[in-house]
């Protein structure tokens, strides 16, 4: 089983990464962009002997303990059965 994992700032923190982008996107002209959030994305590979909520459940937990700094971040993820 996968884990894909995204990690984005808070929409109340400000990113200024994802302002420049945003920025130079504007001055290279391309059109239709309102914003543009940066973040991290992590795919973590789980024991096969997990079953999915135990899956659920650890993901959770390594998301909000090592992989987000909580008072700016903030995770979301998707569980998929590899093969």
């Amino acid at each position: 089983m996968k884990a894909h994992v995204y990690v984005t700032l808070k929409q109340t923190v400000l990113d200024p990464q994802g302002q420049a982008i945003h920025n130079a996107l504007k001055k290279m002209q391309y059109q239709g962009i309102e914003d543009i959030r940066q973040g991290k994305y992590f795919v973590v590979k789980l024991s096969n002997d997990l079953d999915a909520a135990s899956a659920r459940a650890e993901i959770e937990r390594i998301a909000r303990d090592v992989l987000t700094n909580p008072v700016i971040e903030e995770f979301s993820f998707q569980l998929e059965d590899s093969e």
